[in-house]
């Protein structure tokens, strides 16, 4: 195929930047241009050699192009800093967003995706799941799929991108906004999440005011911000009470119910045991209660125990669980509603969110059965 064919591309020219004089093809004499004008379609393929349906089909992500030469258009489309534009117009009722755990299949993601749903809903837009069976970077195959798709939008879930996947995103026009991100993003890239410090701060606050001393913490991975953050509260905490810190106290765990029985039974099994756990995450908490029981321990009479999310099942479990609340659905709808301002060329009134975190005191805490060495 030619160039002369291009016209029936279904990729239009927009990385070029004209400027009317331009269009009318006139010059100015004496006059340099205001605009900076990047590299067409068309003058990317000439100066490799290729055919600008072939250009074409690298930015579609379509898979039928050598990988050499796939690599030599990527290369060619970073020198020249090629990206398309959006037209700003999304017809009502079109597009898919493609929101991206880390992992599912708990409560605490269901939250997000509720909040996700519901403001896609108001715009009209579909929402599709994907998962990356645990890691925080995604692998080719999904970059693959959503160059391919593409959807209008993606947001991430406790991942985010390397820094060539966001680069190809970018090319492509294609924003991402990042949710309960694992660490900090880089400055360009849109961010919601929560107040992850003064969550560890408040809870363990609690347990130091109703008299306990010896507080242990299982937290989430030790790669994730938001673990390393509650953690960070929980010393806090303990700093402003002038009560040491014991580091040997914190167990690493993943948020999941299997971590928290584990940790918390071997905490709890040992001759001189924790009188309190702060459970990193409601679903850690339900394993600590497992294990509590296992071992012939009353909570709150013998251990208290406070998790961390507020999932709406921990209001209904024995005892009710004392939490922080995590707003996780509104995490959801707010991160829904900048990626949508991106992808319609607006500016977000905000490109990162903290929302609050509170302390819900129910029936799974109360002042230690004994004296506790100070």
């Amino acid at each position: 195929m030619t160039e002369a064919s291009a016209a029936a591309d279904p990729v239009p020219d927009q990385g070029t930047e004209v400027t009317p004089q331009r269009a009318a093809g006139l010059a100015l004499p004496g006059v340099a241009s205001p605009v900076t004008r990047s590299a067409t379609i068309a003058e990317i393929a000439r100066e490799l050699g290729v055919s600008v349906p072939t250009v074409s089909k690298v930015l579609n992500g379509r898979n039928d192009v050598a990988a050499r030469t796939r690599e030599r258009v990527e290369e060619a489309l970073e020198r020249h800093q090629y990206r398309r534009r959006r037209s700003g117009v999304v017809p009502e009722g079109t597009g898919l967003v493609d929101l991206v755990f880390h992992r599912l299949g708990s409560a605490w993601s269901m939250e997000i995706i509720r909040g996700v749903e519901a403001a896609a809903a108001e715009a009209r837009i579909s929402v599709i799941l994907s998962e990356l069976g645990g890691k925080h970077r995604p692998p080719q195959t999904w970059l693959d799929t959503t160059i391919a798709r593409p959807p209008l939008g993606v947001l991430l879930v406790a991942a985010n991108l390397t820094p060539a996947q966001h680069q190809l995103l970018d090319r492509r026009a294609i924003p991402y906004v990042v949710i309960d991100t694992d660490g900090e993003p880089p400055a360009d890239v849109a961010a919601v999440g929560s107040d992850n410090w003064n969550g560890g701060l408040v809870a363990v606050r609690h347990l130091l005011g109703l008299g306990h001393r010896r507080i242990a913490v299982i937290t989430g991975p030790e790669d994730m911000l938001c673990s390393r953050a509650r953690v960070d509260g929980a010393r806090s905490a303990h700093e402003e009470a002038r009560v040491p810190f014991d580091p040997s106290l914190v167990r690493s765990g993943n948020f999941y119910v299997e971590a928290g029985f584990e940790h918390g039974y071997d905490l709890l099994s040992g001759p001189d045991r924790p009188t309190a756990i702060f459970a990193g995450s409601d679903m850690q908490a339900l394993g600590v209660l497992r294990a509590a029981r296992e071992l012939g321990l009353r909570v709150p009479q013998d251990v208290s125990v406070v998790g961390y999310d507020d999932l709406p099942l921990v209001s209904w479990v024995g005892p009710a669980l004392t939490t922080v609340r995590q707003p996780l659905s509104e995490m959801g709808s707010a991160a829904t509603r900048i990626l949508l301002d991106l992808v319609r060329g607006r500016e977000p009134q905000v490109r990162r969110l903290s929302l609050a975190t509170e302390l819900v005191v129910r029936e799974s805490t109360a002042p230690p059965a004994a004296p506790v060495r100070r």
